[in-house]
Formats: structure tokens, C-alpha cells, sequence
């Protein structure tokens, strides 16, 4: 008696990005490729955006070359995740993009509110919510969500305090949002999640994400404080004159 089997092949085991996931050593080869967008926009910024968008020139250091260290970190750490996969990916993937969003975050605040970023003000809450990722992926996913929202409130606000900045700081929010949408309709079980085609959301979200981190790039690093917020000292060349008062 010949048994019957199947002439269709098993269906493909959807990651949680919805890609099939292989048994080799890349597990998820398009979003592995994809990851390499965020390297290839960290080259970009240091290559390209070498003037603030207010024109005064600035030299690649410093803002920007740490801001691009940070950039290259959450694709190094994305194809390790996406890649090989190993115990320790999560850390490898959620750090590099914990402190992107902090460090994004404190230059918001540093600008609004006049005073100088200091390392500690992104560094800290990075440092203080990585035993929470390494002890609970879960809680740490929620936590780094928090602090993507409050990154793009006072990305927000801070393009609405400064005219000139407003272009471009929505251009990048846009392109976070468009890819943010693609990427949690691509989940597995979305309506846009096809495991084994060549063309992942999750990789569009890869993209798009690195296109907006290099959109927003000439922004970093640049005060633009209102007169109200930065006075000259009293008695120095800059500050009025004061007429003495009579009596």
C-alpha cells in the first residue's frame, strides 16, 4: 500500500517581526540585511551632515560623532538579534536603541530649555533600565516604548518652539511614523504579515527608521535659546543699560 503525503511543502515558522525563521545561522536573512541601514546611515551622517541647518559649521565630532555611534549600535546590535541570535541578543539589540532615544531626548530638552546636554542626562536612565531589559525582555520593551514617546513629545515640541527646525524635525517624526505603521501591521499574525516573501515590513521599518535618525542628524547639537532663556550677565558688554532711577 503507497502512503499518501503531501506535495506541498511545511508552512514557514513566522518570526515575531513575521519573517520565516530558517535554521541557519542567519534566522532572519531579510531583516538581517535590512539592519545594515542603520550602519550605512551612521557612514551618512558623519559624511554628509557636516553643517547645522543654521549653516554655522561644525566638525565631525563630538554631537555628531557620538550620535552616529549610537545610530551604527542599533544595526550592529539589530543583525546580531535578527542574525545569529544568541542568549544575550536582546541586550544587544535594546541598548544601542535605548540610548539613541534618551540621548535624542535629553538634546530636545538641553535646546528647549537652554542649557548644555550633559552625558550623564542621556547615559543615566539608559544605564538604569538595562537590568530591566536583561531581566525581563518584556517589561523592558514596554519601558522602551515610554521613552520612544517621550522622545517624539519633545522632538515635537521642540520643532514647535524653533521655526527654523520644524522642517526637518517633522520630515524625521513622518518617516518614524510611516515605519512604525508598516512595521506593527507586518507582525506576525498582521494583516501585511507574509512570511516567506522577500519584502518584510520589519525591514521597512529598518529603513525608515534610519532614514528619519539621518534626517534629524543636523538638528543635533544645535541651541537655538530664545533671549528670554539666555540673558548676559549683569555688567557685561552685552547686557542693556539701565537708566538709575530717580529719587
Amino acid at each position: 500500500m503507497v502512503a499518501l503525503t503531501s506535495s506541498h511543502p511545511p508552512a514557514a515558522t513566522a518570526g515575531p517581526g513575521c519573517e520565516a525563521v530558517t535554521g541557519s545561522l542567519i534566522a532572519e536573512p531579510v531583516a538581517t540585511a535590512s539592519s545594515l541601514a542603520f550602519v550605512a546611515a551612521a557612514a551618512a551622517i558623519l559624511a554628509v551632515h557636516r553643517r547645522g541647518p543654521t549653516g554655522d559649521a561644525r566638525a565631525v565630532e563630538g554631537d555628531l560623532r557620538g550620535y552616529a555611534a549610537l545610530v551604527a549600535g542599533i544595526g550592529l546590535g539589530s543583525v546580531v538579534q535578527h542574525g545569529p541570535d544568541p542568549a544575550w541578543s536582546d541586550l544587544a539589540h535594546d541598548l544601542p536603541l535605548l540610548a539613541t532615544l534618551t540621548f535624542v531626548a535629553a538634546d530636545c530638552v538641553a535646546d528647549l530649555t537652554g542649557r548644555a546636554r550633559r552625558w550623564w542626562g542621556w547615559a543615566a536612565p539608559t544605564a538604569a533600565l538595562t537590568p530591566l531589559i536583561v531581566a525581563a525582555p518584556r517589561a523592558g520593551d514596554l519601558a522602551q516604548a515610554g521613552v520612544a514617546a517621550a522622545a517624539v513629545a519633545l522632538a515635537a515640541s521642540r520643532a514647535r518652539a524653533v521655526p527654523r527646525l520644524r522642517r526637518r524635525i517633522g520630515c524625521s517624526l513622518a518617516l518614524l511614523v510611516l515605519g512604525a505603521s508598516i512595521g506593527t501591521l507586518s507582525r506576525a499574525g498582521g494583516p501585511l504579515c507574509f512570511p516567506e516573501s522577500p519584502w518584510q515590513g520589519h525591514a521597512a521599518w529598518h529603513v525608515l527608521a534610519a532614514a528619519a535618525l539621518v534626517v534629524l542628524a543636523p538638528v543635533i547639537g544645535v541651541r537655538h535659546a530664545s533671549a528670554r532663556e539666555v540673558r548676559p550677565a549683569e555688567g557685561s558688554p552685552e547686557a542693556p543699560h539701565r537708566r538709575p532711577s530717580g529719587g
